[in-house]
């Protein structure tokens, strides 16, 4: 899927001299850096539903 990515100046010349550096395109290392940013947060979500099941678990036993 296709997305334009508005970015500050300063922001795209580092990575443009990181991706020169890495032999990489801008794209990639953009794709990288949402992927691991995801990745870091789905643990937090998944426990603070963890969190809400135990603490909320008398509710939702009833409301089933």
């Amino acid at each position: 899927m296709a997305m334009t990515l508005r970015h500050p100046d300063d922001l795209d010349a580092k990575l443009t001299e990181r991706a020169r550096r890495e032999r990489r395109s801008k794209q990639e290392l953009a794709i990288e850096a949402i992927r691991e940013a995801q990745n870091r947060a789905e643990p937090k979500v998944d426990d603070v539903l963890a969190e809400l099941m135990d603490s909320d678990a008398e509710i939702l036993d009833y409301l089933k």
